[in-house]
């Protein structure tokens, strides 16, 4: 596959996890908008204005700046950016919301139709680029936090669903690449340490710890696994996600379960 067809391919997905969701917030009852969901200050009117914020930017509309209030959920300079899009929509309808991001996404999705990126390290636009987002990046990333985003309506809501569609796929196969890092940085796990990551529907992935104490992806040379997590699909996102610990059971521990509670802790990548 050339550089050109993977990136259409993720266009193709990001389209896919789009039409899901916006069908997906169709189905929300009027009573159902105030939802809290697993993301802090978030209930389900906030998830898609957020992603109404984001579809927008991309789409080439402007960012609106408002004052965000009492908002300790908002860290940092990128937090503080996104809560703006989500409070500037705080008094917009649930029909608005659904409308501006099908209209939003429908630009950008014609646009790139028309003009197929075929550079994955070109920068990405506007303010993606600005903090040094490649196109690549972004269009990895769009279909994660649209699918991830629409998973978290759907547990809000006790609607599960759309668990083994290609966003689906996309997303956990791109959060298992995160193990050699969650390893080796957040965990500091011993040398030579090896966890394996088994998620049912994708190849298992192994990460070894190296004797400058830094996480690679594991070979058969690397030996055993010193600890195997394995799990379902939804499992594995939601703790990648960072959204809520796993229900009981749901992970089945392998060798060293100490090791593999401290990696299971440290396992949210998203914000």
């Amino acid at each position: 596959m050339t550089e050109a067809e993977r990136l259409s391919a993720l266009v193709a997905v990001w389209w896919q996890a789009v039409d899901s969701f916006t069908h997906l917030l169709e189905e929300v009852g009027a009573d159902q908008w105030a939802a809290a969901t697993d993301l802090p200050g978030w209930d389900v009117h906030c998830v898609a204005a957020h992603t109404a914020h984001l579809e927008s930017l991309l789409a080439g509309r402007p960012h609106d700046e408002v004052e965000i209030g009492d908002a300790p959920h908002a860290r940092g300079m990128m937090g503080q950016f996104t809560e703006q899009g989500v409070v500037a929509r705080r008094v917009e309808s649930p029909d608005a919301l659904i409308t501006e991001i099908r209209e939003s996404t429908t630009a950008r999705h014609t646009q790139l139709l028309a003009d197929p990126p075929t550079d994955a390290s070109a920068p990405a636009p506007g303010p993606f680029g600005a903090i040094g987002w490649s196109t690549g990046l972004l269009l990895r990333n769009r279909p994660l936090d649209v699918w991830m985003h629409e998973q978290d309506v759907r547990r809000a809501l006790g609607m599960p669903g759309n668990l083994d569609s290609a966003p689906a796929i996309h997303s956990a196969d791109y959060l298992m690449e995160s193990l050699p890092f969650i390893v080796g940085k957040r965990v500091q796990a011993p040398a030579g340490s090896v966890v394996r990551l088994e998620v049912a529907g994708h190849a298992p992935v192994a990460a070894v710890v190296g004797e400058d104490g830094r996480g690679r992806t594991a070979t058969p040379d690397d030996g055993a696994p010193t600890v195997t997590l394995a799990m379902d699909r939804e499992t594995f996102v939601v703790l990648a996600g960072g959204r809520r610990p796993a229900d009981p059971g749901a992970v089945e521990v392998t060798g060293d379960g100490e090791l593999g509670a401290r990696v299971l802790a440290a396992m949210g990548v998203t914000p």
